[in-house]
């Protein structure tokens, strides 16, 4: 380390600086900004020479944490970014959307604040990006190998990403108008601005990936034909099955799943359409689930003009410090306030839906109640019930699985017991030659573990065409997903 006793001269923890919430929310800008490079410094000096870095487990892409925070500490930014794309394709995208587990893993968070990894993650990506300095990695070889990826989210584009500069032929399919999954259409502008997504994309294009934009494969094109002209396929579909809220009154209108909306208004603020399918102006909004899906609609409502917002979680208020069951080095399960919540609405915890109520087919108000757990079912208390006024409502309560119909029918690949694609430990499905990464195979989970399951997939795949592989394979498959919720 830089200086080993670092984390005695500055033990205050210090983020990211954000704009007033009067002006952010006026707009779909970031709403963290640049840190100062003094600041990030001294909060990279923080890094303990701890001699064995829990943060390298608590990262799913083992990323080079202790390493990295020495070279920005001594000013070395360039060889920082060197390290950190190491393990992982897009530091630019974890630094903004990853909740960081890396950080409840922090040996110094034993005694004080945990150090702000990612924060310096992400200024060590926007420091190389602002200096020019992504540049494209080109292969040194090309082999006559062709593969197909199916799905532009994190996982996909990091298989597409390590395939092309190992020299094979790689082409990105996805069914939306543009590439970015959703890294484009399902995270608000104010947590990540689609300029970060085009510049990494510009960058792989420039490396020979190709993009295929508005193709549905199982449709457009048949999986037999797409086989035919690839030699291995990688399903990165992910797991965009809403759950459903199957109570009275579900079928009135009014009430759509949150990734509708998201999608929605990102393609709104994106140009590509002129006007709201669902807006949420003037309305009375209550958004069923408590997680970062939940917090985006939130930040969306707000910037739509929304009368009142009101944010309603079927379980217990997470606690403020860690609890004596989750002890360090596990990633705990805290109250978090996003930057959404900062800017207004009302959370409500233990409020199990009971129905939906409305008048002329259109929804109306929620009737809850609370909570009560009745042989590990959560159950609404007879007896508690109250009705919240909404006109519109958003299920925010995760996914349950890929799409089954279409692609993966086609490809007739096989499921688990938790309905996503099964595969075995080199991310094969029982279909020869597909193979499947991230969300679709692993359940709904977060996004540096779609990254790093890309990243994997990437290197089963060349050594399933090559014989071998020089690529680095950090994490072995599993179905054993993280609740987003």
């Amino acid at each position: 380390m830089a200086d080993p006793r670092g984390f005695l001269v500055v033990r205050e923890r210090v983020t990211a600086p954000k704009r007033p919430v009067s002006v952010r929310i006026m707009d779909y800008k970031e709403v963290t900004e640049r840190q100062n490079a003094t600041v990030l410094s001294s909060q990279a000096g923080r890094c303990m020479d701890c001699g064995v870095a829990f943060c390298h487990n608590g990262c799913p892409l083992g990323n080079l944490i202790p390493e990295w925070n020495s070279l920005v500490t001594e000013d070395r930014m360039e060889e920082a970014a060197e390290r950190l794309h190491a393990t992982n394709n897009f530091p630019e995208f974890t630094g903004r959307l990853c909740p960081a587990p890396c950080e409840s893993s922090c040996v110094l968070g034993i005694s004080q604040p945990a150090v702000t990894i990612k924060q310096i993650e992400v200024e060590i990506a926007d420091t190389l990006i602002a200096a020019g300095g992504l540049e494209p990695v080109l292969a040194v070889r090309h082999t006559d190998k062709r593969i197909a990826v199916i799905g532009s989210g994190p996982a996909g584009l990091a298989a597409a990403q390590q395939l092309t500069r190992a020299g094979h032929t790689v082409a990105v399919y996805e069914r939306e108008k543009k590439i970015g999954g959703l890294l484009r259409y399902g995270i608000p502008d104010f947590k990540m601005g689609k300029d970060v997504l085009e510049t990494r994309l510009a960058q792989m294009e420039a490396e020979g990936t190709v993009f295929r934009p508005g193709v549905t494969v199982g449709t457009d094109i048949g999986f037999e034909a797409l086989s035919r002209l690839h030699d291995a396929v990688i399903v990165a579909t992910g797991a965009t099955v809403p759950r459903d809220l199957q109570v009275p009154g579900r079928e009135l209108e009014g009430i759509h799943f949150a990734m509708d909306y998201l999608v929605d208004s990102n393609q709104v603020v994106a140009g590509e359409r002129e006007s709201q399918r669902i807006n949420a102006a003037g309305k009375h909004v209550l958004i069923l689930g408590g997680g970062d899906t939940g917090a985006d609609c939130l930040g969306t409502a707000i910037r739509q003009g929304a009368a009142s917002i009101t944010t309603l979680a079927i379980g217990y208020q997470p606690p403020l410090q860690r609890p004596s069951h989750q002890p360090w080095p596990m990633a705990p399960t805290l109250f978090e306030v996003q930057s959404a919540h900062e800017e207004g609405g009302d959370r409500s915890y233990l409020a199990a839906t009971v129905n939906f109520t409305g008048e002329h087919r259109s929804v109306m108000g929620v009737t809850v109640a609370m909570t009560e757990v009745i042989d590990g079912q959560r159950l609404p208390k007879p007896g508690t019930e109250r009705v919240i006024p909404a006109d519109l409502v958003f299920l925010a309560l995760g996914f349950t699985g890929p799409e089954t119909s279409g692609l993966l029918e086609q490809a007739n690949t096989e499921f688990n017991d938790r309905g996503s694609v099964a595969r075995d430990g080199y991310y094969m499905t029982n279909t020869p030659g597909v193979f499947v990464a991230g969300d679709a195979g692993r359940g709904q989970s977060l996004i540096v573990w779609a990254i790093a399951e890309g990243r994997s997939c990437a290197a089963a795949v060349d050594k399933y065409l090559m014989g071998e592989t020089r690529l680095p394979a950090p994490v072995a498959p599993t179905d054993r997903a993280i609740s987003m919720l």
